[in-house]
Formats: C-alpha cells, sequence, structure tokens
C-alpha cells in the first residue's frame, strides 16, 4: 500500500477503511480523518460562501514531504500503517479535500499518530489553495490556528495539549 497519494478524483472512504484493515491486521485502533471543504469564507461570517477551492502542488516535492511527515509521527508514535490521501484541482463545497489513516496496536498512539500528521500537513505540505465563489478569488495563506496547532509537537512531548 501506498502510504502517500496526491490525487484530483473524490476518494471512497469505506473502501479506504477495508484496505487499512487488511493491511494492518493486528491492529487494534483504525482512526481516520476526512476533511470537507467549506463552503464559508470566514467561520466568523456565514453571509457569503464560496463555490470551490483549487489546489495546487509542487509534484514529488508533496509527495516526499508528506511521507517524511508520516515518519516522524511513526517515530514518536509507533503505529502499523498510516496513508494520507489529499485531492488538488478543483474541488467544490462540501467535498473531501483530506484523509489521514492510522492503524495502529494502541488507539492512543494511531489518535495521536492521526493528528500529528493532519497537523503538519496544514503547515508543512506543499499546498496552495485559492477559494472562488462570490468574493471572487483569493489565495489563502497559513492560518495561525493551524500554526499554533503544529506548535504543540516541538516540545517533543508525546501529550495533546
Amino acid at each position: 500500500m501506498i502510504d502517500v497519494v496526491i490525487c484530483e478524483q473524490d476518494f471512497d472512504v469505506g473502501e479506504q477503511y477495508a484496505q487499512v484493515c487488511a493491511l494492518a491486521p493486528r491492529a487494534g485502533a483504525v482512526v481516520f480523518f476526512v476533511g470537507l471543504v467549506r463552503d464559508l469564507y470566514d467561520s466568523h461570517d456565514s453571509s457569503e460562501t464560496i463555490e470551490f477551492l483549487e489546489l495546487e502542488h509542487y509534484p514529488g516535492m508533496t509527495e516526499s514531504l508528506c511521507q517524511e511527515i508520516i515518519d516522524q509521527a511513526r517515530q514518536r508514535f509507533p503505529f502499523d500503517l498510516a496513508r494520507v490521501i489529499h485531492r488538488v484541482g478543483k474541488i467544490h463545497a462540501s467535498e473531501q479535500i483530506v484523509m489521514v489513516a492510522v492503524a495502529s496496536r494502541h488507539r492512543d498512539n494511531a489518535f495521536q499518530a492521526a493528528q500529528f500528521i493532519m497537523d503538519y500537513l496544514k503547515t508543512r505540505a506543499t499546498f496552495w489553495k485559492k477559494e472562488v465563489g462570490v468574493k471572487g478569488e483569493q489565495w489563502l495563506g497559513r492560518k495561525e490556528s493551524d500554526l499554533s496547532a503544529s506548535l504543540r509537537w516541538e516540545n517533543n512531548s508525546t501529550e495533546l495539549k
């Protein structure tokens, strides 16, 4: 099984779950996170919506960085298997954009590894996002909340904060 998939097409979570379970038969826990494209420009203002996100990436580098994130998570929170699927191209509001799956013998490692991977995907992977909707088009930068989430892992603690 390939650990990192960058693709334009949608993915089937049930199919991915079955693959992860089949490839990690000794796992006692499987944690899945699936991110969706929100239809809002800003979580504080629900009056204006986006139609879609357009994602670009740096092929080769993006997969390599995502694999490094998985490898770092495996060192900190040993697990049997991890998989990241991230979509690129035009993705409409309410569609799936990212999936992180972690299978581990222990649930705590599975939860923490999945959260670690997702936090670092948001800040270190080479994806560029453009919102398109009623306000027009705008490229998005990193969010302060995403940076804060990833910084909590910097102190080498395995505890969630």
